[in-house]
């Protein structure tokens, strides 16, 4: 196999040729009876895909700057027990390349692979990810979307960050202008009351979470106030982020939550992840 060109900072195709390929890639793993979903700001796209207006906040404000592409790459879930189909698949039948040292440092859990043309690289992460917390996809949570994984599932990817990124929140802002907050799964709906029976059992995710997510109403008035978000764009933010604060605080924590929550802060309540360990679109 010909040497992949190791791809440039940022997906070096057009948003819409990137969410073909990436949609297509999905479409191949499921003829062959792989489950493969999309995650990250991706995720979101697609999902807003008939929200113009909130994909145009990727243009008035951007995730790494004005005038700087959206994405930096595809990340993908699958399952554990699959790996070594989404192998196959990814070598064999689209010949992207993998990168030898960190699929030997990171694999069962993670493999990164690049494209035959080095537009763009791929993660792809197996049952569950694992950084600051961890979200876990091995009850049959990629089954309920395609070809991304749900809306409740990418809010979870992004407010287990501990050290929440600007780009990360941005992401958010799109997601909640674009969809409602519910009380059950439905498509373009964010489950709040799955989110909140997660973040009950653990109160270090919950502490992450729910700072996280005032950090996006915090941001969201700070961009209407800079007039890259109207007043709808901001009441939208604001009332479906308060909604689902809501459902958090009001849902009963566990016995395990309670216990944590009296150490507080005092000792570690978070993972540490290096650089090369974390990267999620």
């Amino acid at each position: 196999m010909e040497k992949a060109a190791k791809p440039a900072e940022f997906v070096s195709m057009s948003d819409e040729e990137f969410v073909k390929e990436a949609a297509d890639i999905v479409k191949k793993a499921e003829e062959r009876g792989i489950v493969l979903r999309i995650l990250g700001a991706l995720a979101i796209y697609i999902h807003s895909m008939h929200v113009p207006k909130a994909l145009s906040i990727y243009d008035r404000i951007g995730r790494f700057g004005e005038g700087k592409p959206k994405f930096t790459d595809l990340d993908l879930m699958a399952y554990k027990k699959q790996i070594k189909h989404v192998k196959k698949l990814l070598e064999k039948e689209l010949n992207f390349e993998p990168d030898r040292i960190i699929n030997a440092i990171c694999s069962p859990k993670r493999l990164v692979y690049y494209h035959p043309k080095g537009y763009y690289h791929v993660d792809v992460f197996f049952d569950k990810l694992e950084y600051s917390h961890d979200v876990d996809f091995r009850n049959g949570r990629l089954e309920l979307d395609n070809p991304t994984i749900t809306l409740t599932d990418i809010v979870l990817e992004k407010t287990q960050i501990h050290q929440i990124n600007l780009k990360d929140i941005v992401d958010l802002i799109v997601l909640f202008v674009g969809h409602d907050v519910a009380d059950h799964h439905e498509k373009e709906l964010v489950d709040g009351s799955y989110i909140a029976r997660i973040l009950a059992d653990d109160w270090g995710f919950w502490y992450d979470a729910t700072r996280n997510l005032s950090l996006v109403k915090k941001y969201a008035q700070k961009f209407h106030s800079e007039g890259k978000l109207d007043d709808e764009e901001l009441n939208l933010v604001i009332t479906r982020v308060d909604k689902l604060l809501k459902m958090i605080d009001e849902t009963p924590k566990t016995k395990k939550w309670q216990k944590r929550a009296k150490v507080g802060t005092s000792k570690p309540w978070y993972r540490e992840v290096s650089d090369i360990e974390f990267h999620t679109g």
